[in-house]
């Protein structure tokens, strides 16, 4: 059978290179991307120093003017100690020796204090992503998450958006700052009453393979960090204690803390769960890179009082786990 033959039309050159720069030029399909831990500098240990130095000048200049303010205003006005109440069923638990009696104090203080701190309440939203859905997912909620906390109408702050680097694997990280039991109900019935919010829970539903959420409260030893960019890496440490040891293990870890920030660890926020997964206590940290988290680590057991930390609060976990997470690019802390 005869076949005409097939001749490749000719495209002129001037046209092939029109074509390529409507290519190059064209906008990318997403803003935003998942971070990844091989886009960090490799100084990035010193670049988060001088960024955590420069923090923690700023905050210490900002509290002494305000203490001045305040002495301004009240110059005769005297700090109340908290009020200890004696006698009680604790008391009688652990009356004795003096460290027993020293050990009442430090868990009746601290026990007033975590209720002090009732002002706010986290969520804490865990994001489990189908693998290819990943761009998908960071895209949508780049575009949502910044615009619920740029709303005062909603009255909610977002603390932070993180992905898992290592750990496991596809889950996303997302932490919320409500004023109260009361201003989580606000934020809700406002959310709700949005028209975009039924179309946004609806297209997020397509990307995620599991969710699961915690309402908590934050340690009063250890308040939740202002927005900040420190650079490096950040770890989650989640602790799932046996029932009843909350406030041993609050006792415990107010002075574990103050030994590890002596060496140069860098708390980002404490919180414990008491609405979702209970009994469960978060810590979050955040290092120059991996190598700097493993040299304070170590560091960590030269500092006065870590080790009776380590000693008294290993017998109250049931189960623990470590995520090492990096931050989203509209996160507030990162």
């Amino acid at each position: 059978m005869f076949r005409p033959a097939f001749t490749t039309p000719r495209i002129s050159r001037p046209l092939l290179r029109a074509a390529a720069a409507t290519f190059s030029t064209a906008p990318p399909r997403y803003k935003h991307a998942p971070p990844s831990i091989g886009q960090l500098p490799a100084d990035s240990q010193s670049q988060f120093e001088r960024n955590r130095h420069t923090f923690h000048d700023r905050q210490a200049a900002a509290a002494a003017e305000a203490t001045r303010e305040a002495a301004a205003r009240e110059p005769n006005a005297t700090p109340d100690g908290p009020e200890i109440k004696t006698g009680g069923v604790l008391t009688k638990l652990l009356h004795g020796s003096s460290e027993a009696q020293q050990d009442t104090y430090q868990i009746q203080e601290s026990y007033s204090k975590v209720l002090a701190r009732g002002k706010y309440v986290h969520e804490l939203v865990f994001h489990r992503v189908k693998p290819d859905a990943i761009d998908d997912y960071v895209e949508l909620i780049g575009n949502e998450y910044p615009r619920i906390a740029n709303d005062e109408k909603a009255g909610v702050k977002l603390v932070g958006s993180w992905y898992t680097e290592i750990g496991e694997g596809d889950v996303f990280v997302h932490i919320w700052e409500y004023n109260g039991y009361a201003g989580y109900h606000d934020t809700m019935r406002y959310l709700n009453s949005q028209s975009h919010t039924e179309k946004y829970k609806t297209e997020v539903r397509k990307h995620l393979q599991s969710r699961s959420n915690s309402i908590a409260q934050e340690f009063s030893f250890w308040p939740t960090t202002q927005p900040r960019t420190l650079g490096g890496v950040f770890e989650l440490r989640s602790y799932t204690l046996h029932p009843g040891n909350l406030l041993e293990w609050e006792t415990h870890w107010r002075k574990g803390l103050a030994a590890r920030q002596s060496q140069g660890m860098e708390g980002v926020g404490a919180w414990f769960t008491q609405i979702g997964g209970l009994n469960e206590v978060h810590y979050l940290w955040q290092f120059g890179d991996l190598r700097g988290r493993q040299l304070l680590r170590e560091k960590s057991w030269s500092a006065e009082g870590w080790a009776d930390t380590v000693h008294k609060t290993i017998p109250l976990i049931a189960k623990m786990q470590s995520k090492i997470l990096l931050p989203l690019p509209w996160s507030p802390v990162k």
